[in-house]
């Protein structure tokens, strides 16, 4: 388990943030928080979520931390490192949730330096609203927490990031590179994401709630998109993203082709094939 003396810093307060501040003060940790808005510090002071909070950091409020959780975008997330790395005091143990790897990871390892770790982790958990009024630690229970440690990282350092995710109730911890978690996460978020865009985009749909049935309700539920974090995320995992469309194109056109051509047998083999597969996340 944590040590609950060592204090933990959470560095925005948004879904993602705020739930993670409210899951570890109800562990019963000394949570403090840094974010932009007055507003939002307050909301967070107001609930309980947090001990204390600031608009910006300095070292004596660092001072108190040892282990900091980065729930920023990240590319806001690099340049607040870089101009917060000095107050840190040494030891202090700094992880992340963003939903890139590869472009933050070696990045932030770099910035830090010695005498600081860094470690990525992913947690595959969050809803189609956010801010902190959205936040709510349940979100996590029993969903997969991936941890994606580098050659520069401790053993203490990966067992204590695994520990904040059992802490936080993720019911599945997985360890894999920087480079997998990135290749994974093109196929299984954010090319699913791509989807539900397109099947909105593609045509006018507008009168289609007074028609739908529940399967364009279930395929477009991520379709309510945050706009600005889904186009940096794409954008900075692009060669990932691009394998795993053009593999999707691929299928769709080898389908296409299938009912174009009244191919049934073909159609069944890959139905079969689907279901089989699709069973697997029911277990």
């Amino acid at each position: 388990m944590l040590d609950r003396n060592k204090g933990i810093m959470i560095v925005g307060l948004g879904l993602i943030g705020g739930s993670y501040a409210r899951g570890l003060k109800q562990a019963g940790y000394r949570v403090g928080a840094v974010t932009r808005s007055a507003d939002t510090l307050g909301y967070a002071l107001d609930k309980g979520w947090i001990d204390e909070g600031a608009t910006s950091l300095d070292a004596s409020f660092a001072a108190n931390y040892d282990i900091i959780v980065l729930a920023l975008y990240p590319g806001v997330l690099l340049e607040w490192l870089a101009a917060n790395r000095q107050f840190f005091k040494k030891g202090t143990l700094v992880t992340d949730v963003t939903g890139i790897k590869c472009a933050v990871v070696y990045r932030a390892q770099e910035i830090l330096g010695p005498g600081i770790e860094f470690i990525g982790a992913h947690p595959m958990a969050g809803r189609e609203v956010y801010g902190i009024r959205n936040a709510d630690n349940a979100i996590f229970k029993g969903a997969n927490y991936l941890v994606t440690p580098t050659p520069a990282n401790t053993t203490e350092a990966v067992e204590c990031c695994e520990e904040l995710g059992r802490t936080l109730g993720f019911g599945r911890i997985s360890r894999l590179s920087p480079e997998k978690h990135d290749e994974m996460i093109g196929f299984l978020s954010q090319l699913t994401h791509c989807i539900a865009v397109a099947l909105m985009t593609c045509r006018d749909t507008s009168n289609f709630p007074e028609y739908t049935g529940d399967s364009f309700r279930d395929l477009t539920r991520i379709a309510r998109i945050n706009a600005d974090m889904w186009t940096e995320l794409f954008l900075q995992n692009r060669e990932a993203l691009l394998e795993q469309t053009d593999l999707f194109i691929a299928q769709m056109q080898r389908i296409r082709d299938a009912v174009a051509s009244g191919d049934a047998q073909a159609l069944k083999q890959w139905m079969t094939l689907s279901t089989e597969r699709r069973t697997l996340f029911d277990k």
